[in-house]
């Protein structure tokens, strides 16, 4: 690709036009392409092989046009026709995990949010020190097996969608896990997942204030993993090993749910740490996030991850949620990242949400 572009060089073909919002098809990107259609911006879908026919059965979130690559380490070759466009590119789950965040990084197309953030995120120990810093509660983290005195959950860097994660009830369960990758050894905490989708905008003035912007609960999940549940996991793992069953992460769904209302501030408190030392570490994160954690019985809430980018679980909302009707009526997170380079371009101010 050459020497990469400056910020001011990337964001050229955005001056004086309409831009388009642009993603790898899947994941999130009907939701995406809906919402940036609903804000009078088009959609672009990126597509590794030919378009999939499914698009055909939603129109409001069809792309106006498709560009097609025959496989994934192919995608820098579309920068040309992008930046031709106007595009800008939002992030989600699979794209950056397919291609890679080294690789999606620099990419020399204008993305939505700070990409430096996905270095952050990708490395669970840089993201750990990140949200400690920041004063966040979270599971101990056990540097070597030796140290393991409990039940723990073994996890690979990156966004896998819960592949290859692994459960142990003690030190020596741990001795059946064969790692294929980098990974880091967690305490599993017993009590309720919820992934709380957040958005935080540098630009926007009011509601609940955070850093120099505001910051926005956009909607709330729970995650159907492929063939392990909750409260049983542990027990049920022995169980099914024996039966010749490799209990597996792998997430298949999402569940709606809310949270007790008197545990909101908790909510906002952990989020806003993490925005504040965002900005203090890397410049800051933009747009959508979501803070994954477990609130135990004694209303402790312990954040394991942070992703950085919309997620899946944002697809329950497409028309709303109980948290953004409360802010605006069939409010979506893929509506509001159209609504935010909307805003950002009237009041030129692209530069500060986009990179």
């Amino acid at each position: 690709m050459g020497q990469a572009l400056s910020d001011a060089a990337r964001l050229q073909p955005l001056e004086g036009r309409t831009p388009a919002i642009a993603t790898l098809c899947s994941h999130s990107s009907l939701q995406i392409f809906h919402g940036a259609r609903a804000e009078g911006l088009s959609p672009i879908g990126i597509c590794v092989g030919p378009p999939q026919r499914f698009y055909d059965a939603f129109p409001l979130a069809k792309p106006d046009r498709f560009l097609s690559v025959p496989k994934v380490a192919d995608l820098p070759t579309l920068v040309a026709p992008l930046r031709e466009a106007g595009a800008i590119l939002v992030p989600h789950g699979s794209f950056v995990e397919y291609l890679g965040p080294e690789k999606f990084a620099a990419l020399d197309v204008p993305v939505f949010g700070n990409r430096a953030v996905l270095g952050w995120e990708s490395d669970r120990r840089k993201e750990r020190d990140w949200l400690e810093s920041a004063g966040v509660p979270m599971p101990d983290r056990y540097e070597d097996e030796s140290e393991v005195d409990g039940p723990v959950i073994v996890k690979y860097y990156g966004a896998k969608g819960g592949k290859g994660f692994f459960l142990a009830k003690n030190r020596e369960a741990l001795a059946d896990f064969t790692p294929t990758g980098p990974y880091v050894i967690q305490e599993y905490v017993l009590g309720t997942r919820y992934y709380m989708h957040f958005f935080y905008s540098p630009i926007t003035d009011g509601g609940y204030r955070c850093g120099s912007g505001s910051l926005e609960l956009l909607g709330m999940d729970r995650r159907d993993e492929a063939n392990i549940d909750e409260l049983y996991k542990l027990g049920a793992q022995e169980e099914l090993l024996k039966a010749g069953l490799r209990p597996t992460f792998v997430v298949t769904g999402n569940v709606p749910v809310i949270l007790r209302e008197s545990l909101l501030p908790k909510a906002f408190d952990v989020a806003a740490r993490i925005v504040e030392r965002s900005i203090e570490l890397f410049g800051g994160m933009v747009g959508p996030f979501c803070v994954e954690g477990i609130m135990t019985e004694d209303l402790e809430f312990k954040v394991f991850e942070v992703s950085t980018r919309i997620v899946a679980g944002t697809n329950l909302f497409i028309s709303g949620s109980p948290y953004s009707d409360l802010k605006e009526p069939g409010l979506s997170t893929g509506r509001r990242i159209a609504r935010e380079v909307k805003h950002a371009r009237a009041t030129g101010r692209l530069a500060e949400v986009l990179s």
